[in-house]
């Protein structure tokens, strides 16, 4: 109960915080060598051009830009890949079979946070398991193992995908798709917030149904 509870209060920190920074004005004392620097990278586009409301890229070098760009490139994988389970396990959409040896079946949990925290999560062995298997997915399948990245996040590792891979790809096609998974990723970040919290709050949306 005591660990629901932090993270109830993590997320309500969090969105809190996140929008008073979304609407906070810019900081008078950002130079215009950081908009002049970064203007140009991937996902600097309308409407908002180059945002940085809070002042993180203030003085900042490359190496600072590429990291923030990798963590906000990583968190929003994740966040669509979360999103994309909540609104599919809340539509009824379960694994078939049972999660354990005891018989319990995948649609017999709750939804959501409630299936990790509270009175019908699973049980913890199987918290461990998700948290290693995700350590594992880090540092041994999601990580550009060979150093033959192309650019920040292509995790391919000398896989060739076939005839409609992305080595067909022109490079303007290339610099479309990137900025287009970023955008989502960014979107994706907000939704699944936004689910979390309303998954405290309760009530019914379209799609996902009852919180």
């Amino acid at each position: 109960e005591t660990l629901a509870a932090t993270m109830k209060t993590a997320a309500v920190l969090a969105t809190i915080l996140g929008s008073a920074a979304a609407f906070a004005p810019a900081q008078q004392g950002q130079t215009s060598t950081a908009l002049n620097a970064f203007e140009s990278e991937l996902g600097v586009q309308e409407p908002l051009g180059f945002y940085d409301p809070i002042g993180l890229l203030n003085e900042a070098d490359e190496a600072r830009f590429q990291r923030l760009r990798y963590v906000e490139l990583k968190h929003g994988r994740i966040a669509m890949l979360a999103f994309l389970g909540q609104i599919t396990t809340r539509a009824g959409f379960h694994l078939a079979g049972d999660i354990d040896n005891a018989g319990h079946s995948f649609d017999s949990y709750p939804n959501g946070l409630a299936a990790l925290f509270g009175p019908n999560a699973i049980p913890t062995n199987g918290l461990w398991q998700i948290i290693f298997f995700i350590g594992f997915l880090e540092l041994g399948v999601m990580s550009d193992l060979t150093g033959t990245g192309e650019f920040l996040g292509d995790f391919r590792n000398g896989v060739v995908h076939g005839d409609k891979g992305w080595d067909n790809y022109t490079d303007e096609q290339k610099l479309k798709k990137r900025a287009i998974e970023l955008n989502n990723g960014r979107a994706a970040m907000m939704g699944i917030l936004g689910l979390m919290m309303h998954e405290q709050i309760g009530g019914s949306f379209p799609i996902i149904g009852q919180m």
